[in-house]
């Protein structure tokens, strides 16, 4: 009995870490330095590509992509809201 005891404790620490690491990557998932980072790094790159195949004003250009990836970061939670309630829920009755 104390065998058994032991180990849904064992099993119940497990889940907690696993719980625990599940958190801190959905938080990092919608964090705000999460998308400044790739903010950051999209406009670096489409600039430097820009700049290299001659584009005038390559540096307003770059912000394209960057605007197309914040928009859609601020939108999807809202999408993915949706999806839950109208979808997610009746596949799953």
């Amino acid at each position: 009995m104390s065998d058994r005891i032991e180990e849904i404790v064992r099993e119940l620490e497990s889940i907690k870490e696993r719980n625990a690491r599940v958190e801190a990557d959905k938080a990092w998932e919608i964090s705000k330095i999460r998308v400044a980072a790739i903010c950051m790094i999209t406009y670096v790159c489409a600039a430097l590509l820009l700049w290299l195949i001659g584009v005038e004003r390559f540096w307003l250009s770059a912000l394209v992509p960057v605007l197309g990836f914040y928009l859609s970061c601020r939108s999807l939670p809202a999408l993915k809201k949706w999806w839950v309630n109208a979808i997610y829920r009746m596949e799953k009755h």
